[in-house]
């Protein structure tokens, strides 16, 4: 399927083609994962500014309540540029594991066991596995989609 976009009424002559195949949504995540995260990259690096966060999103030690006090009310806290790139990290890390074929595999070993004839599992059998350390790495992942969402209209430069 190929969808055209534009032109845009603001941005002049602008079109935008973009060719779907049905491939692409078998694992849409995974094909986003490799679109969003060179942007993502790329916004870091050359952004000129900071959004305003919610103190919720960082660490304690990102938070405006941990800023030394501000010069004038209306200037911003000295953590605030620090919270953006927190933020902009955590989506980063996201959608690299996203990218990944196997991050799951970090937590799990197996070795050859030709006896092994059930399951899944054919000729394999698992010798290690760390349940709690693939939960906390998911978790992770989810926040930093979290926050993707939740940022999504302050993604840009």
């Amino acid at each position: 399927m190929k969808v055209s976009i534009g032109p845009y009424p603001d941005a002049g002559k602008r079109e935008i083609e973009i060719q779907i195949d049905d491939y692409d949504t078998w694992s849409m995540d995974h094909t986003l994962a490799h679109i969003v995260l060179p942007m993502l990259v790329q916004l870091k690096a050359t952004k000129h500014g900071s959004p305003w966060t919610d103190d919720e999103d960082v660490p304690e030690e990102l938070r405006s309540t941990s800023a030394p006090p501000k010069e004038d009310e209306y200037d911003t806290d000295a953590f605030h540029h620090d919270r953006w790139d927190w933020i902009m990290g955590e989506m980063i890390w996201a959608f690299e594991q996203k990218a990944r074929d196997n991050w799951e595999g970090d937590y799990y070993e197996y070795e050859d066991d030709p006896t092994n004839t059930e399951g899944l599992g054919l000729g394999l059998k698992l010798v290690w596995s760390d349940d709690e350390g693939r939960k906390a790495h998911q978790a992770r992942m989810t926040n930093g989609f979290k926050l993707f969402g939740k940022y999504y209209e302050n993604l840009w430069d």
